[in-house]
């Protein structure tokens, strides 16, 4: 395909169908249209609005290029090792109190609130986090500050509820500011800041109400309507802004803030007016990004996948987040994913526009468990090599065909054949759908020159005969120059 197709197919991608899982059939609970077991939705790309202010524009295009965040879930759902404070939610509980015994629900809730009192992560390094996520491919972060929960782990003056608390053993530590500690040290590194906030809070007795926590009744809502109690809900709004603001005000150069909690809308009568917050943010920050995830508008500049990956390529700006192990909390004998697993996720996802958002959690005891880092050093001995393929690229079309999956960088097509089997056999001769005038085809790894030929299915070329030999690549990657 030429340069002049390459633009066209650019400007009218628009037209490719767009998966939004919210095609499928709605559920009886409106509730559940925004939040099911705990996963988000995802905002249909016909309904984005794309921002008009320039540095923000800008900043758009710096996400665009990053491709890989690491996202981290910390806090106290990882000394149960439990799926985050959804099992605070009473109607939330048939699916997320099922890793954790107790004799009711009462008795869990008063336990789970009390857990800062033992929250003591005492081998927290988040040096060495950064150190880490850098040379495993990661471009930016985004931290959970406050999870629905209401638990802070940054040193805000609003509530006692947090790490720097006396009633929290972590707060003597010298890192009790976690928020700071991790967002100064990965800015050591360059590695961007993304700011994830629940707009909701269930510990916030303008949330839920303290005489309603323990009825059994509790959904991920308040426990009152705010249009009968405005009073209440004024006192909400005005805590969520001082903690947004504290955050964008304190904290240094955030690139992203990514708001969670989706319910907690206007649409849903839960107006907090975010719109407001985040413009006075970016009287100091005028690039900060917002993401205001399924709410739509002018404030949620990227649309976020969870635990999925759109079938076709989106128009709009889109960065997928997913875990490494299971879920997004710390659980106690997890899985995760292998090196050539995350590989095959994150070349689907840039094949189709978007970015990674993965997810790890630490141990109660504050480390990241080993066996997550062995896979994330897998991750980043492939980047290393092949990171001229994703980095910094657009879509191209035809995106992904079968095992195969194509980016672009100007005038550069990349070409990126998939193998996630360890065992499949690579083999010697493949023909890629691909059509235009050629200068020239070289392997990214070993800049040799690719023997090829053009035919009228597509190109065809031969694979050297040490990509055949011995352990399966987890992919090989061609550099066409047009």
């Amino acid at each position: 395909m030429s340069t002049e197709n390459l633009e066209h197919e650019e400007q009218n991608r628009t037209t490719e169908p767009i998966i939004d899982i919210r095609d499928n059939e709605a559920p009886a609970d409106p509730e559940q249209e925004i939040v099911s077991q705990g996963v988000h939705n995802y905002s249909a790309a016909e309904t984005y609005v794309c921002p008009t202010d320039p540095a923000v524009l800008q900043q758009l295009e710096w996400f665009r290029d990053q491709k890989l965040a690491l996202m981290m879930h910390f806090g106290l759902y990882c000394q149960p090792g439990m799926v985050a404070s959804w099992a605070l939610s009473d109607k939330d509980s048939d699916w997320s109190r099922h890793q954790v015994n107790w004799t009711d629900g009462e008795t869990f809730k008063k336990q789970y609130f009390g857990l800062n009192r033992s929250f003591n992560p005492v081998r927290f390094q988040p040096e060495e986090w950064a150190k880490m996520a850098k040379e495993c491919g990661f471009r930016y972060l985004i931290l959970t500050t406050k999870h629905h929960d209401g638990f802070c782990l940054w040193d805000t003056v609003y509530t006692e509820y947090k790490t720097t608390a006396e009633d929290c053993p972590f707060h003597t530590h010298k890192y009790a500011d976690i928020v700071r500690a991790m967002f100064d040290a990965f800015r050591k590194e360059k590695l961007g800041i993304g700011v994830y906030y629940s707009k909701a809070d269930w510990h916030c007795p303008d949330y839920w109400e303290k005489e309603k926590v323990f009825t059994g009744k509790t959904t991920r809502n308040p426990t009152y309507n705010p249009k009968e109690n405005p009073e209440a809900w004024e006192r909400f709004r005005a805590f969520t802004r001082d903690q947004i603001l504290e955050l964008g005000k304190q904290y240094g150069r955030l690139d992203i803030l990514w708001f969670d909690a989706g319910w907690v809308a206007a649409t849903n009568g839960q107006d907090i007016r975010l719109g407001e917050i985040v413009e006075e943010v970016r009287k100091t920050q005028p690039w900060v990004l917002a993401v205001d995830r399924t709410v739509g508008g002018a404030y949620e500049n990227y649309v976020t996948p969870e635990m999925c990956v759109p079938e076709k390529p989106l128009c709009v700006p889109w960065e997928s987040c997913l875990t490494l192990g299971a879920d997004f909390n710390y659980a106690y004998g997890d899985h995760y994913k292998s090196p050539r697993e995350l590989v095959n996720l994150l070349v689907n996802i840039v094949a189709k526009g978007g970015n990674l958002a993965l997810n790890i959690s630490p141990q109660p005891d504050g480390r990241i468990p080993v066996e997550a880092w062995e896979s994330l050093r897998g991750l980043g001995v492939w980047m290393q090599m092949y990171g001229e393929a994703i980095y910094g690229t657009r879509i191209c079309a035809p995106y992904r065909s079968r095992n195969l999956a194509f980016t672009r960088k100007g005038d550069v097509v990349y070409v990126i054949r998939l193998y996630p089997e360890e065992r499949e056999a690579v083999e010697e001769k493949l023909l890629i759908p691909y059509q235009g005038k050629i200068r020239g085809i070289s392997m990214v790894d070993t800049k040799k020159e690719a023997e090829w030929k053009m035919t009228e299915e597509g190109i065809q070329v031969v694979i050297p005969q040490e990509y055949r030999e011995g352990e399966t690549p987890i992919a090989i990657v061609w550099k066409i120059e047009q």
